[in-house]
């Protein structure tokens, strides 16, 4: 889903399969509103990606809120509350180590509309039959 996160390595199938199992981890606990912070409580959350480093000890997460609002104040608020999402996915996770967790807006919906917009003003009329 996103385009120039990665860099130059890819992920390993280890790295993917823990990123999923994280991504519907902190969902859950996003959902369940275990979070009591000002700027993320009533805001729509959607987790799109987490990307753990080779070693599993960090984690990014990548999310979007409903219609873009309120969304740097979002990121914000769960980047402070982020220890309280560890602390509550370490008790689900089975890993020798919970993931330090920085989150991050996602700019590949935006990213592929600009693509999807330059292809569509860059093709050719179709010619009548």
């Amino acid at each position: 889903m996103a385009h120039s996160k990665r860099g130059p390595r890819t992920a390993s199938k280890r790295q993917l399969r823990v990123g999923e199992e994280l991504r519907h981890i902190i969902s859950g606990i996003l959902a369940k509103d275990l979070i009591h912070d000002a700027d993320v409580a009533g805001n729509s959350v959607t987790i799109t990606e987490v990307k753990p480093s080779p070693d599993m000890r960090n984690a990014t997460v990548y999310l979007t809120t409903l219609g873009g609002v309120n969304e740097e104040a979002v990121i914000a608020g769960l980047n402070r509350t982020a220890g309280v999402i560890q602390s509550e996915m370490g008790r689900q996770l089975t890993m020798k180590f919970t993931p330090k967790l920085v989150f991050r807006k996602d700019d590949s919906f935006e990213y592929g509309s600009h693509i999807d917009a330059l292809i569509r003003k860059n093709r050719l009329p179709e010619e009548p039959s």
